[in-house]
């Protein structure tokens, strides 16, 4: 089964990483240095750009299982309110998320394999355990061992997956409306991010000589290098700031 802490690129979004790279390298070392052998320093970054590229998808890929999660058990609660027995309530989750997604979907090929591995003697717990170590997802996680813990001590697993439910609905919910509210705010920040490009792209069009002092002299690379390490720190900053977890 997939591990969702590990994320393999597809020919397509390894063609966009490059393209993106490439885009990137070829706009910094133009707009900051007019120099090829610019754009040749910056290829030993393709190894970071890739890095930060796959744990921006990994995380993606993380909230989207959440909430597809969220609606496998509410379909679970939904079941084991009507009498049905823990076991019988995934298979009848699956089939009822098959409705709600495609047989590619995670949360799909997640409680398929949940089911087949059930009609193998496998048990649930365990099942849920395993999922929750590949998910890295921390509501998965304390799910799987709230249930683990009640499944053992024999508690009311109807009275918990629903209190369970709960919380997760109450903190998605939460989730999404900072999303919403910070939605703005991340789209400014990304036009804030490319005004001082489109300014040095804007000098150079409108006055191609105005700039050249900058350029291929001691001083002119330095002040150019100090410009750019504070444009770089100053989108991390901002990425930070409207980057918050719930």
């Amino acid at each position: 089964m997939q591990d969702y802490g590990q994320y393999e690129f597809s020919k397509r979004e390894m063609l966009c990483s490059v393209g993106m790279f490439a885009a990137l390298a070829t706009a910094v070392s133009y707009l900051f240095y007019r120099s090829a052998l610019a754009f040749a320093l910056c290829l030993p970054l393709w190894g970071k750009f890739l890095k930060l590229r796959r744990e921006s998808l990994i995380k993606k890929r993380r909230q989207e299982l959440a909430r597809q999660f969220l609606d496998g058990m509410q379909a679970v609660s939904v079941s084991l309110s009507a009498g049905y027995s823990v076991e019988t309530a995934f298979e009848l989750a699956y089939r009822e998320l098959r409705t709600m997604y495609d047989d590619t979907a995670m949360i799909v090929t997640e409680f398929r394999y949940i089911v087949i591995q059930l009609g193998m003697n496998r048990s649930l717990e365990e099942l849920l355990l395993y999922l929750a170590n590949r998910s890295g997802i921390e509501d998965i996680q304390n799910f799987a061992d709230i249930f683990a813990v009640a499944k053992r001590t024999g508690g009311n697993l109807i009275a918990i997956i629903r209190n369970t439910v709960l919380c997760v609905s109450q903190k998605e919910e939460t989730r999404r409306e900072i999303a919403t509210c910070l939605s703005g705010k991340k789209m400014e920040q990304n036009i804030m991010s490319a005004i001082p490009a489109l300014i040095l792209v804007y000098v150079q069009t409108i006055s191609p000589g105005f700039l050249d002092g900058m350029y291929h002299n001691p001083a002119g690379i330095l002040i150019m290098s100090l410009c750019l390490a504070v444009y770089g720190l100053a989108w991390f900053w901002g990425r930070k700031i409207v980057n918050i977890e719930v």
